[in-house]
């Protein structure tokens, strides 16, 4: 009777048991199911606030009785991908490369032998740039601009006079003074290469940026197929010269980028149309080169009457690279594997003429591309698992864009 009645009030608490798992499986069930619509509803209120809308500014090249009349202005949805026409923002002549200032509204360009600033005023119904006044590079034509990590300096690429130019920047933003012009033929002799005939027979800096931990700037110089070096000090503030990076022989070093992570800086060489893979040491501040990789094929480059690289950009995740392809009139798309080498994966026509210069919005979700002969900026969404180009089918009016740059 015992053992009975043991059972049964064994068996009970069985049922007790099985009816209060299902009991509280279905409260769990329940409550899986409100947290999942929670998180759905949090999933799209994020993406709303992920969504914003960006400035576009459109640095362009203004030859006697072209089209252009400066610097042009439009506005990207990161959403829907849509880009808006562009209207003048600042009437400026020969407005070519542009830069932001790191924390302040104040965007840069080169002003033909010099460099200029302005204060941004987007929301603005009238003028979008104010003018803050223009200081002269001390060399001639300003190739490229950039401020230091810090914005306490500007820095300028003259690739006719083959120098670098350092500026002092105000509390303000504004271009204080010019500190020093640094002459590239002064470190080395002869200073030019010399292989590829008159392009190379003597310096011609082509682009200039610093490194992630601001202790040094880089001067890619397509004249002597090396990168200057520089030891910078953005307090003095003062540039010492501390080396090179050796690029290929007749390659024509013009823009390079540093990886997201700092290791690795990836050079794009304009007259061989091919990019070089360095790796970075930024405790030396020294470069070594590794892989060289083709953006175009000897055949397809020989179907076409003239080609030159422009620009090179690296995808906010540090997976992809592109490069422009002027003449082809496309832009090469390249994988970056865990050790660092490239494989390229696709060229993708620009629909337009002469990508002098693109840029991939800070998301890394769409690309614009620069047709300077066309006079066209065009819309590709970027795949986030191949990094491959999609023409969105927008194309926006530009006169002789040369320059594409994004901010808030």
């Amino acid at each position: 009777m015992i053992g009975e009645t043991q059972m049964r009030s064994d068996l009970s608490g069985t049922r007790q048991s099985k009816a209060t798992i299902q009991a509280k499986t279905g409260v769990m069930a329940g409550a899986k199911r409100v947290l999942g619509a929670l998180v759905a509803v949090a999933a799209l209120q994020g993406s709303s606030v992920m969504a914003e809308t960006l400035n576009v500014w459109f640095g362009t090249t203004t030859p006697r009785g072209g089209a252009s009349e400066g610097i042009y202005h439009a506005t990207f949805d990161t959403e829907s991908g849509k880009l808006s026409s562009a209207s003048l923002a600042v009437k400026a002549q020969q407005p070519g490369f542009l830069a932001i200032h790191p924390s302040k509204p104040v965007l840069y360009a080169a002003s033909g032998s010099g460099v200029t600033a302005y204060r941004v005023q987007a929301d603005s119904e009238d003028a979008k740039l104010v003018s803050m006044g223009s200081v002269e590079s001390g060399d001639g034509g300003v190739a490229h601009l950039s401020t230091d990590q810090t914005g306490r300096v500007l820095l300028s690429a003259q690739y006719g006079g083959g120098s670098t130019t350092l500026y002092e920047l105000a509390d303000n933003g504004s271009v204080a003074r010019r500190v020093s012009v640094y002459e590239h033929d002064a470190l080395l002799s002869p200073a030019g290469s010399g292989v590829a005939g008159n392009r190379q027979n003597a310096p011609h800096a082509h682009w200039v940026g610093t490194s992630p931990d601001n202790r040094f700037a880089f001067t890619p110089d397509l004249g002597m197929d090396k990168v200057v070096i520089w030891k910078l000090d953005p307090n003095s503030p003062s540039l010492t010269h501390h080396g090179f990076g050796e690029g290929i022989p007749g390659g024509g070093p013009r823009h390079m980028k540093f990886s997201p992570d700092g290791k690795r800086i990836y050079l794009l060489n304009e007259l061989t149309l091919s990019v070089t893979v360095f790796d970075y040491d930024a405790e030396t501040g020294t470069m070594t080169a590794g892989q060289t990789i083709a953006a175009l094929s000897e055949e397809t480059k020989a179907k076409e009457r003239f080609n030159s690289s422009s620009e090179i950009r690296v995808h906010p995740s540090g997976k992809f690279v592109y490069s422009a392809n002027r003449g082809h009139d496309s832009i090469s798309v390249f994988r970056v594997d865990e050790a660092g080498q490239l494989e390229l994966v696709e060229v993708e026509a620009i629909r337009g003429g002469w990508p002098r210069n693109f840029n991939l919005d800070p998301s890394g979700r769409w690309l614009i591309a620069a047709g300077r002969d066309s006079h066209t900026a065009t819309v590709f969404e970027v795949d986030a698992n191949t990094g491959e180009l999609t023409f969105t089918r927008q194309t926006q009016q530009i006169p002789t864009p040369i320059c594409v740059l994004f901010s808030k």
